[in-house]
């Protein structure tokens, strides 16, 4: 069709389709070739943290299915010190019975009243002891090397949460997925290219997701925080339940924490999606969570634009994204229906069909190519790319909608819950702690010495402080436990010579001081 652009008639046709093409495709190049360049933190052969000494898994849920017995399996695997699962009161039998089933030595049941994420996950926070906690969905399941390429990341003394890089779970025993279980996956292969090309370019991520995300525990064991968490109100009036993972990224940029992502093959979460229609609910819950959340880092809190200018201008983009992507069809049916009045002896008219079935087989392949690294893996979801098609549009028109009904701030797939009334019981809770600080407050903001730590307090230096008592205690521990460090690390095998000039250094001393003390 580009013989017809000889018509300064059809200029008004192919120029602006043009200029959304050039933009869309220049922006997802540069996406490529940030993911290409990225590289994951490797952990360290002599590391600050172990998962058996530093790490809590935190688990809020209501539910008791099957999957969770095997995801528990699998963070257990990882050699976490203690998983504490949360839940509301009537589901602690069976939850129980679950944790028994697998270990009940290393895993621990607490309750809140009622059904609502952000209390269970305060409880959690406030029954932790060690220095970083991880939060996971319960049906989250992780690789072995899960906590190792997470812990590898809190070696930077400003780090204050890490996400991981997700793939689809099959609800189905024999792993067959349904087609909405497909279009979870190829949201996640794009997702994993996002996380991975922000992170590498400015170090920022749009949201460290709730499915597994560690933070260092001092950070949310602020009072602080913890009130604000507990007392989110979307336009001061409508009590926020959901979007506790976009709350978390906001306040790590805000308090000047830095966040990253692992992308790799060891970090990589399995979950599970729902495998029917009820899909689009959970679409629709994110879509809603997403403009609030990049409303307020866009235009109310701010920090995202000198902090992460690249994870800024990507928020903007998503804004616009619903017009750029309706105008492509948009403008094809109008030149399906007026190319007879521009036509002439050099551009005569094309049928109709010709240019619908053209331009939809130029979507599916550039759509198949953005999918490329998840058709490698599974070339058997190709078949789903017209799904695939069909949903992108459809989920331009959801999120306008979602634009329009941000007051909606129930759950959507979970009844009862996230809905005002259980968001309602977290205000009520905040409004007494609002008038005196709790005793335990006091103690989690007292430290060692017992003073109050200033609101400006320098964190890289009480880190410092704690990370290089942990060295000393470390080392005791590993001493009297006949710890075996090479077999701990056997599934991490790179010598020394591929570590750079200040990793051999860091390496070497860190050798030293555990001679010294022996």
């Amino acid at each position: 069709m580009l013989y017809l652009t000889n018509d300064l008639g059809l200029l008004p046709f192919f120029l602006p389709l043009g200029i959304i093409g050039f933009y869309r495709y220049l922006w997802y190049l540069i996406k490529i070739l940030a993911w290409f360049t990225y590289r994951p933190l490797r952990p360290k052969d002599f590391p600050t943290y172990v998962p058996e000494h530093d790490v809590t898994i935190i688990v809020p849920t209501i539910d008791a299915g099957d999957e969770f017995k095997i995801a528990a399996r699998s963070w257990l695997a990882c050699g976490p010190k203690e998983v504490i699962i949360i839940t509301e009161t009537k589901m602690r039998g069976p939850l129980q019975e679950l944790a028994n089933e697998v270990d009940p030595s290393r895993i621990r049941v607490l309750t809140v009243p009622r059904a609502n994420k952000r209390l269970q996950m305060v409880a959690g926070i406030n029954a932790t002891t060690t220095e970083i906690l991880v939060f996971a969905d319960d049906d989250a399941i992780w690789k072995p090397t899960m906590l190792d390429y997470i812990l590898a990341c809190f070696e930077d003394l400003k780090m204050g949460g890490v996400g991981t890089c997700q793939t689809v779970h099959a609800v189905n025993p024999k792993g067959h997925q349904t087609v909405w279980e497909v279009l979870a996956g190829f949201r996640l292969a794009i997702r994993n290219i996002e996380v991975a090309a922000s992170t590498h370019i400015d170090g920022g991520v749009c949201c460290l997701s709730g499915r597994t995300a560690a933070y260092r525990t001092l950070i949310l064991k602020d009072p602080a925080f913890q009130y604000g968490f507990t007392n989110d109100l979307w336009l001061g009036k409508y009590p926020l339940n959901s979007g506790d993972d976009k709350y978390l990224t906001r306040w790590m940029v805000s308090h000047g924490w830095n966040t990253y992502i692992q992308v790799a093959p060891e970090a990589e979460l399995f979950s599970t999606f729902k495998d029917n229609w009820r899909f689009i609910k959970q679409v629709l819950r994110w879509t809603r969570n997403t403009w609030r959340s990049d409303f307020r880092s866009l235009f109310t809190e701010r920090y995202i634009w000198y902090r992460h200018p690249y994870v800024a201008f990507t928020m903007v983009d998503k804004i616009f994204n619903p017009i750029t992507l309706l105008s492509g069809p948009i403008l094809v049916c109008v030149f399906a229906i007026t190319q007879n009045e521009h036509a002439g002896p050099t551009n005569p008219p094309l049928p109709a069909w010709n240019i619908v079935i053209s331009y939809i087989c130029w979507l599916l392949l550039t759509r198949g190519l953005k999918l490329l690294p998840h058709l490698v893996k599974r070339p058997q979801d190709v078949i789903h790319l017209p799904a695939w098609l069909i949903f992108n549009y459809y989920f331009a028109i959801m999120k306008i909608y979602a634009l329009f009904t941000l007051h909606e701030v129930g759950w959507g797939t979970r009844a009862g819950v996230g809905t005002t009334l259980a968001a309602d019981i977290a205000k009520e809770k905040n409004e007494e702690s609002e008038m005196t600080i709790s005793e335990d407050h006091l103690k989690i903001a007292m430290s060692e010495d017992d003073s109050l730590y200033p609101r400006n307090y320098d964190s890289a230096a009480l880190i410092h402080d704690n990370r290089s008592r942990n060295m000393t205690d470390l080392s005791v521990r590993r001493n009297d436990e006949g710890y075996n460090n090479n077999q701990f690390w056997h599934h991490h095998n790179e010598s020394t010579s591929s570590m750079s000039d200040d990793d051999q250094i860091e390496s070497i001393n860190m050798r030293n001081v555990r001679s010294s003390r022996r």
